[in-house]
């Protein structure tokens, strides 16, 4: 705000009409209560809460050792995205870009794995495409590294799947829900550094990657 502010309007307003700076300690302060209550007082969800986790995608704790480079090279491609794309209004994207890209990819993939049928929902949001062609390089990426490295390609569509959901399971559980929410951003950011490469940074980030 570059000034002062009342308690009341940093609580109503924060990332509601408010683009807070990432290092506030109130907004710090406020994403550490808000994580403790969910945890302590974590309610069912209603049907369409529940349909967002996508929960007929299941993911053993056995995949998530097994496939913890796949799923910090999809959480680089993620943080890269944020830091270097804008939607058309010039704002940073937030958490809803990032789950929202994450949701659509992931229903594309569920579609192709259970009917070995490619497609791509439509959508007009420019944001929202680069996070999923960044995301699409990746895998691919990673599929060119296994064929150099091992011979063959051992990445299956069901598995890139799985790391979809995880990170969009993480990203529900990262962000307040508010419209200029960056709780899930800010927390892929602080894993990887800036100008660092996609290796290096799966390697520095891999014990910082906290199952949600």
């Amino acid at each position: 705000m570059h000034g002062k502010i009342c308690p009341q309007c940093c609580g109503e307003q924060r990332e509601v009409t408010l683009d807070c700076p990432s290092d506030c300690p109130y907004l710090l302060q406020a994403r550490e209560q808000t994580r403790e209550h969910a945890t302590a007082h974590r309610e069912p969800l209603d049907e369409q809460g529940r349909e967002a986790l996508l929960p007929d995608v299941e993911i053993a704790e056995r995949f998530l050792y097994e496939r913890e480079e796949l799923i910090l090279g999809l959480s680089f491609a993620l943080a890269k995205s944020a830091r270097a794309n804008r939607d058309l209004d010039g704002r940073p994207l937030n958490d809803r870009d990032l789950i929202a890209a994450l949701s659509s990819l992931a229903k594309s993939y569920r579609t192709m794995v259970n009917s070995s049928l490619i497609y791509d929902p439509p959508t007009a949001n420019l944001a929202h495409q680069s996070i999923a062609r960044e995301i699409e390089t990746m895998v691919r990426e990673f599929r060119a590294a296994e064929q150099q490295h091992l011979g063959q390609t051992r990445l299956r569509d069901s598995e890139v799947l799985k790391a979809l959901v995880f990170l969009l399971r993480m990203g529900l559980s990262r962000t307040s829900g508010r419209p200029k929410a960056r709780g899930f951003v800010d927390f892929l950011l602080a894993q990887f550094p800036e100008k660092q490469s996609a290796l290096a940074g799966a390697e520095g980030a891999a014990s910082r990657i906290v199952i949600p």
